[in-house]
C-alpha cells in the first residue's frame, strides 16, 4: 500500500501541473479535458470502489473473477464460445463467440449464445452441456435440453457419454487463447472485443481445417500416388494453351 499511496500522489502533482499549464489556454485545455478527466478518476479511485477504471486507453476493461488459485482474476471483457460436442473428422469446431460486456452472471448469456449457435449454423439447439457456473440460466424452450455437469441421476447412456466430453471445450480455449491471440486484442473499444472474439472462433476453424487438408494430401501422396499423377496430368491439361483459331472474313 505504501507503493500506491507514492504513484497515487506521483500521479496528483502530475494532473495539478497539466492542469496549471493549460489554465490560459481554451485550446490546449480543451485538448486535455478527456485525459484530464480520467486521471482525476484513476486518482481518485479506492480499492473497495465500484465501476473502477482499470486502464487508461481502454475503459472498457473489467475485473472478472475466475476464483482459481492460479490467477484469481483476470482483466479484460468476458467472452462466451460455443463448440461442437461430438468430435468431428477435422476437431472441435467452433459454433460461435461473443463477448459480454458487464461482466454479466454465466446463465444470463446462455440464450443469447444458443440464438447466436442456431442463427450461424441453422440448426436448432437440442442438448447443451454447460458447467455449474450457469446454474439457475432460466432457459426454457422448446427441444431444448440443458444438463449441468457433475449432475447426477442421469440414465440415459447418450448423454452421459457426451456429458463426458463437456471438458473438450477446455484445450479448445487454450488454443484460441495462445494460437488464437484471444488472450491479448489489440482492436480498439468495445466493437474491437467483439469484432476479435469473432475472429479468433474462425482463426480456429481455419487452423483445423488446414490440419485436415494437410493430412488428406498427406494420404494421397503415400497412399494413392497414382491418382495424384493422374490429378496433375488433368491440371496440367487444363492449362496447357489452347491454339488460336483465325476467323477469316470474305
Amino acid at each position: 500500500m505504501r507503493h500506491l499511496r507514492r504513484l497515487r500522489t506521483f500521479l496528483g502533482r502530475l494532473i495539478r501541473d497539466v492542469a496549471r499549464k493549460v489554465e490560459g489556454d481554451p485550446d490546449r485545455k480543451a485538448a486535455f479535458a478527456h485525459t484530464l478527466a480520467r486521471a482525476r478518476r484513476i486518482h481518485g479511485q479506492r480499492p473497495g470502489d465500484a465501476d473502477k477504471l482499470y486502464a487508461f486507453h481502454a475503459p472498457e476493461v473489467e475485473c472478472i473473477a475466475r476464483g482459481k488459485a492460479r490467477a484469481r482474476y483476470e482483466f479484460g471483457v468476458k467472452t462466451s464460445v460455443a463448440v461442437t460436442n461430438a468430435r468431428q473428422p477435422g476437431g472441435q469446431f467452433v459454433l460461435g463467440a461473443q463477448t459480454l460486456p458487464g461482466a454479466p452472471y454465466d446463465g444470463h448469456s446462455l440464450a443469447a449464445q444458443i440464438d447466436q449457435v442456431a442463427r450461424l449454423t441453422g440448426r436448432t439447439v437440442q442438448r447443451a452441456y454447460v458447467d455449474r457456473g450457469y446454474r439457475g440460466h432460466g432457459v426454457v424452450r422448446e427441444g431444448l435440453q440443458v444438463v449441468l455437469s457433475h449432475t447426477r441421476g442421469i440414465l440415459s447412456p447418450t448423454i452421459r457419454r457426451e456429458m463426458r466430453r463437456r471438458n473438450a471445450i477446455e484445450p479448445v480455449l487454450g488454443h484460441m487463447k495462445t494460437d488464437g491471440l484471444l488472450e491479448r486484442n489489440h482492436l480498439h473499444g468495445p466493437d474491437g472485443d467483439a469484432v476479435n472474439a469473432i475472429l479468433c472462433a474462425v482463426g480456429h476453424n481455419c487452423r483445423l481445417l488446414l490440419a485436415w487438408f494437410r493430412r488428406l494430401l498427406a494420404y494421397l501422396i503415400t497412399a494413392a500416388p497414382s491418382i495424384v499423377a493422374e490429378f496433375l496430368r488433368a491440371i496440367a491439361a487444363i492449362r496447357q494453351p489452347r491454339p488460336t483459331r483465325q476467323i477469316l472474313a470474305a
